[in-house]
Formats: structure tokens, sequence, C-alpha cells
């Protein structure tokens, strides 16, 4: 008896988006290279599973979100949503919903996790390859990669927050100029106007990730993700406000052991060694 297509789907999708931890570093890698890792609707629920778990994991400081192959991730698979099958087709039950519950969703999970994110750009990342990577704390592209807003080429919206990201991070004009045209980004010009902190050679990419996500995970994990927490409500409120939560934050982080070891490892002239609690 043959099994049933979604198990065959659930099961094919835990190769296509593979996960590992490394240390305190967790490393989610994008798997289907041949189909320059186009997301198909049983890789979007293992992504967002896997994100969840990296998040809610106290030994994970840090997660890196990269792929395999020569693309970092093309976007929705057209080809399957052309045939009747994928995201987006005419058969597609899940697309037919009127309402949608989007708290699962990657981008949703992006946005609102604790730990960093840093997203490791091995190759063009078009469509809802560039939202997700713009929903990472931290980008670095190798040489060869490239922004590719493409949304309105295709007929659609920038459907998983470029709407939201692109203007807050270069202006309205500059990202209505790239969305309205559709326009792709090399590696030079995305670090020219912004939207990658480091271009660096592809052989180079996870090596240098790697590094930054150490630096990051060396530091007091519950204050780095404090941080984190306070920059994203930040988006959104005055400044009397936000310095209100900053100092609600604070006063629990100074009763932390990792507050005492911050303070012991400075005086004693020594690095720290933070525990998390």
């Amino acid at each position: 008896m043959s099994k049933p297509q979604s198990i065959q789907e659930s099961r094919a999708a835990e190769s296509e988006v593979l996960y590992a931890v490394d240390g305190n570093i967790a490393t989610i890698t994008l798997n289907r290279p041949e189909r320059l890792n186009t997301i198909s609707r049983p890789m979007l629920a293992q992504l967002g599973q896997l994100l969840l778990q990296a998040d809610a994991d106290p030994a994970v400081r840090v997660v890196i979100l990269t792929a395999t192959g020569r693309a970092f991730c093309a976007g929705l698979d057209v080809s399957s949503a052309s045939s009747g099958t994928g995201i987006g087709s005419q058969n597609d039950a899940d697309g037919a919903r009127t309402t949608l519950d989007l708290k699962t969703a990657p981008p949703t999970i992006l946005f609102n996790m604790e730990k960093p994110t840093i997203c490791a750009l091995n190759g063009a990342a078009a469509g809802y390859g560039m939202d997700t990577a713009l929903g990472c704390d931290i980008r670095i592209m190798a040489e060869s990669a490239k922004f590719a807003a493409a949304f309105v080429k295709r007929g659609i919206v920038p459907e998983s927050g470029g709407t939201w990201f692109l203007p807050r991070m270069l202006g309205w004009a500059k990202a209505a100029e790239i969305i309205f045209t559709g326009r792709t980004l090399s590696a030079k010009e995305s670090l020219e106007m912004g939207l990658t902190n480091h271009v660096v050679p592809d052989a180079e990419l996870m090596p240098r990730a790697r590094a930054l996500a150490s630096e990051i995970a060396a530091n007091a994990p519950l204050a780095v993700q404090s941080a984190k927490r306070m920059m994203r409500v930040g988006l959104s409120e005055n400044f009397n406000d936000h310095v209100h939560h900053v100092f609600l934050q604070l006063l629990p982080l100074m009763r932390t052991q990792d507050f005492r070891e911050g303070l012991a490892s400075f005086l004693e002239k020594r690095p720290a060694d933070f525990k998390g609690r």
C-alpha cells in the first residue's frame, strides 16, 4: 500500500530543509538545488517548524539561514503552480481559503524570533527568497548572490514582508523604485544601498557567517535577545515609551547570573562564560 501523499510530501520536505546545531549555532539550509530552492508548501511548513525549534532551544543562541546550490531561493515554485499542483495554483486548496493563519508562516516567525538570525546568501534571492532574506537580522552575500524583486513582473505584490522592510531600510523613494520596477540588484549594489552587511567571496560565505554567529553567541544570550526585542518594539513606539520599556527589560537582566558574570569577567580581565540564566 502506498503512503498517503501528505506523508510523502512531509518526508520529502525534511530532506529539502536541513537542520543542524553546532555548539550554540543552528544552521537551517534550503536543500532543493535542482529547483533553485524554490518553495513548495511542504517546505514552507518544514521551514516554519525548524525556525520555531531553533528559537525554543535554550542551547541555540544564533540561527544561520542558507541554502545549497547556486541559488539561495528563487521564490515560489512557479513550475508546480503553472501545472496546477503548487502554491498559487487553481487546485491549491490552502490557497483558496478566504482567511489565512499567518502565525506559523516563516516570515511571521522570523520577525518574532528572539534569537538573532543571519542570512548567508549563497546565490540569487528572488521573490519570496528576497523577502525571507530581508526578514533576517543580518545578511551576508556571496559575490555571486543577488536580490531580484521580480514580484510585479509576475503579477503579484511582495507578499512576505518586502513592502514593510524595504521602505524602512532604504526610505520610500528607493524602495518604490526597486518594487515598482521589479529590479535585480547585484551583491555590490545591495551593499552600497545597505541591504546587506557584508559581501564576501563565494568560498568564504559560510566561514564568515559562522564567525559572525560565534561572535554574537559569545555574548550574554538573554541580553542579546532583550536587545533584539527592544529594537523590534521600537519600530512602532515613541522615544519616551521606548525608554520606559527598555528599563522594564533592564531591571530583570540585572538580577541574572549572566550580569554578575559580565561584571566579574570585566574586573578580572578574562573572557566571560555566559550561561543564559
